[in-house]
């Protein structure tokens, strides 16, 4: 029961989500368009067009959780991402960022030691050739 925390992996889809969907279809593009597996344990995060509700997809013990969050003013900063990706991996500090609000185009992330950080993750996270989506 909300159990999401800085041990899990994050990715969000980087298309816009139909928020009508629910955990079939939502599963169903993490499978199809992301190529992960919504069972995994794996977090994915699926935003509108609009970047002013945001679907949150798990899998907690016995069942799919899904996570929804409305802005009544306001929208959802994207991370910067390679747009010819499907999905992109976020640390749990970026989310956090992202659902309250904090820009993310000035922060800088000093070094730290991780040792899951570097699978399945570009090296060059903050270089000239990764874009923002608007």
């Amino acid at each position: 029961m909300f159990s999401l925390s800085g041990s899990l992996q994050y990715y969000l889809f980087t298309g816009s989500t139909d928020m009508r969907k629910g955990f079939d279809a939502l599963s169903g593009v993490v499978r199809s368009q992301m190529g992960r597996d919504p069972l995994s344990g794996e977090v994915f995060i699926f935003m509108n067009r609009g970047r002013n509700t945001v679907k949150i997809l798990h899998w907690e013990r016995g069942g799919l959780v899904i996570y929804h969050k409305r802005l009544e003013a306001g929208q959802f900063e994207r991370p910067y991402f390679d747009e010819k990706q499907n999905a992109f991996r976020l640390r749990w500090s970026e989310l956090v960022m992202m659902i309250e609000g904090v820009s993310m185009k000035n922060i800088v992330q000093r070094k730290r030691f991780d040792l899951d950080w570097g699978k399945n993750q570009s090296p060059n996270r903050n270089a000239s050739n990764v874009v923002s989506s608007r």
